[in-house]
């Protein structure tokens, strides 16, 4: 089926690309780019919807062959249940190696030490740098996008890192006419992101065209929580509820997901996809802004973890 849109005198084409069109064009472009690239790339995979998205492209690219690519994921040990389930469900669906980098094994053999808070975010990056180290991958898939938070829009689609992961905002390499540089010396890698340019209302409207199936974590639900620094926390082990937060049922849904102790849920009653595009589309709050602590913990927390290794 022919995709309409709109040339620019307002006219409708059968030969002009949509919007979501365009964009998936750019994307599977970049995901091919980097198969003839580079040697051992890897898709960072967790279950969450950006990364669902970036899986599913990746699935059109190859068609009818397979995801030349294994997927990564690093499991902070405090990740929801339901977004584990989907990732093993996924991959094994697909028939696609999936790697696991543990934060719990590097705080049993003292390597890491939990934070006061219990978050574990910021204990990602060592798991996630020695995996791609010993695994020797030279290209990594991220479904960072550049609208979610300020030192991700200051990204290239293809970011060079250094022998020791580390990003240089210095190093950028200019991106013209979607021609990738992809070079880099022994022991570099580059981190690709082939939904740079997507936003989060994109993304929603493409699962919802495509048809992709989604954890219902990110749709409206029953579930029990407590209040901590203006967000909606899910109990657990992490160190949550302390003394004074009272835990409570609430209807919410997640717009991200991660570490249970620092994602936060939105109170909603948004149970379909149109629903929750409707509710994305009025929201004037990106979904890193409105529901993840660890980004809050300083002006530049992104940027810092990212300059250690971190996506």
């Amino acid at each position: 089926m022919t995709t309409v849109a709109k040339s620019e005198g307002g006219t409708e084409s059968p030969y002009a690309l949509s919007h979501l069109d365009a964009l998936e064009s750019e994307a599977v472009h970049i995901f091919r780019e980097v198969a003839g690239e580079f040697e051992n790339p890897v898709i960072l995979f967790s279950g969450g919807k950006d990364s669902i998205v970036m899986l599913h492209l990746a699935l059109k690219a190859f068609a009818p062959a397979a995801v030349p690519f294994s997927l990564l994921h690093v499991d902070t040990g405090h990740n929801f249940p339901e977004v584990l389930e989907y990732r093993d469900r996924v991959a094994a669906a697909h028939g696609l190696r999936l790697h696991v980098a543990s934060v719990q094994d590097y705080i049993d053999r003292g390597v890491l030490k939990e934070r006061p808070d219990g978050t574990r975010n910021p204990l990602q990056t060592l798991p996630l740098t020695e995996k791609i180290q010993s695994e020797r991958f030279d290209a990594v898939f991220g479904g960072g996008r550049r609208d979610e938070e300020k030192a991700r829009a200051k990204e290239r689609v293809f970011s060079l890192r250094d022998e020791f992961s580390q990003w240089d905002p210095r190093r950028q390499r200019p991106e013209l006419w979607n021609l990738y540089n992809g070079r880099h010396a022994p022991g570099e890698h580059v981190r690709v992101f082939p939904l740079s340019n997507w936003t989060e209302l994109d993304v929603w409207q493409y699962i919802a065209r495509e048809d992709i199936e989604l954890p219902q974590i990110y749709y409206a639900h029953e579930r029990e929580v407590f209040q901590r620094s203006g967000m909606w926390l899910t109990a657990g082990e992490w160190g949550g509820p302390k003394d004074g937060e009272t835990v409570e049922k609430r209807r919410v849904r997640y717009r991200t997901v991660g570490d249970m102790s620092c994602t936060g849920a939105v109170d909603s009653d948004a149970d379909t996809i149109e629903k929750v595009i409707a509710e994305i589309a009025a929201s004037r709050l990106t979904e890193r802004g409105a529901t993840r602590a660890d980004d809050k913990l300083s002006e530049a927390a992104m940027e810092d973890r990212k300059r250690e290794g971190y996506f």
